[in-house]
């Protein structure tokens, strides 16, 4: 029996797969890796496919030094608006648009470090309102916020928070030195004392190691995250990160397997840098990846909601909340 169909097995049975195992899988065929993948999505989550949409809804201005990001003040990237916290009538259209598209999920998501309680406060009532005037899931991504002030939104209607690790413990310091890992690992676990689910992934192509990106996806599953946004890098001009080689489709597959086979019942969700694959991520639906941001990313064009509804439809997928 070969390594990829030992730990297949061992996964369908309700097993785990070691650290060293998964890394194992980088070496083996991508193709075996990936049917296996598919195999495990199937058992743990069948054919339903969470999809959501992002608004920017508050832009510029960051003060950390992600040397990803476009809309950090450290970087003169020239492709992020600046602009503050948008009022809830424009977060509102948005989610009433995508609702109507069918839609699940609805990310209201802000640059900075953290919003301010005023903020907090605002934001609440554009949450009200959606929840009020639409039937879609309200998620969000407000920085580092302390543990009142997420319950706040989650008494507001939000459902799920997010915030990207973006790497291991072990590169993060290489990617940004302006917040902390612990932080980041404190926000999502005071998320789960406010009562709400948790989002939490990272991008690929940083520069970090096969080593890292094993790391990243184990610390996920620890905190006990069950949506895992993969990210690759789209290198924006002006950023540290602006000559960084992009992945390539088969690395894309092989990230997306492997992480199945590191959190069997989660959703893999492709998100920032999938237009940047040639089928559009298409084969990583068939390798493990059940999930997606659809629409425009934060300050990059996406792939509209009506092609990802198309391309699932021909996958044999059908859009559905994945909560556990």
């Amino acid at each position: 029996m070969s390594l990829v169909n030992e730990l297949k097995v061992r996964i369908l049975a309700g097993g785990e797969i070691s650290r060293e195992e998964a890394l194992q899988l980088f070496e083996e065929p991508v193709e075996e890796v990936a049917r296996a993948a598919d195999e495990i999505r199937e058992k743990f989550c069948g054919n339903g496919f969470d999809i959501c949409t992002i608004i920017n809804s508050k832009s510029g201005r960051c003060s950390e030094n992600c040397k990803f990001c476009a809309q950090s003040a450290h970087y003169d990237t020239g492709c992020a608006e600046v602009y503050d916290l948008l009022p809830t009538e424009d977060i509102l259209k948005e989610a009433k648009y995508n609702d109507d598209q069918g839609v699940l999920r609805y990310s209201i998501v802000t640059s900075g470090k953290r919003l301010t309680d005023e903020e907090v406060d605002q934001v609440c009532e554009s949450i009200r309102k959606i929840k009020e005037e639409t039937n879609i899931e309200v998620c969000f991504s407000f920085g580092l916020l302390k543990e009142e002030q997420l319950r706040k939104v989650r008494e507001a209607g939000a459902t799920r928070a997010h915030c990207n690790l973006e790497t291991s413990r072990r590169y993060f310091p290489e990617i940004c030195t302006t917040h902390t890992y612990d932080q980041k690992i404190e926000t999502l676990k005071a998320a789960v004392a406010a009562g709400l689910s948790i989002c939490s992934g990272g991008i690929m192509g940083l520069g970090e190691t096969l080593e890292d990106r094993v790391d990243m996806v184990l610390t996920a599953k620890e905190l006990g995250v069950k949506s895992v946004p993969v990210n690759f890098l789209n290198p924006i001009p002006g950023t540290p990160y602006e000559d960084n080689k992009p992945l390539t489709d088969e690395e894309a597959r092989q990230c997306v397997a492997v992480f199945r086979f590191i959190i069997p019942d989660a959703s893999i969700r492709l998100a920032g840098g999938r237009g940047l694959l040639d089928d559009k991520g298409k084969e990583c639906f068939q390798s493990g990846a059940n999930a997606a941001i659809s629409g425009d990313m934060l300050t990059t064009a996406g792939i509209t909601v009506q092609k990802d509804m198309e391309m699932l439809k021909d996958l044999g997928y059908k859009p559905q909340l994945w909560e556990d």
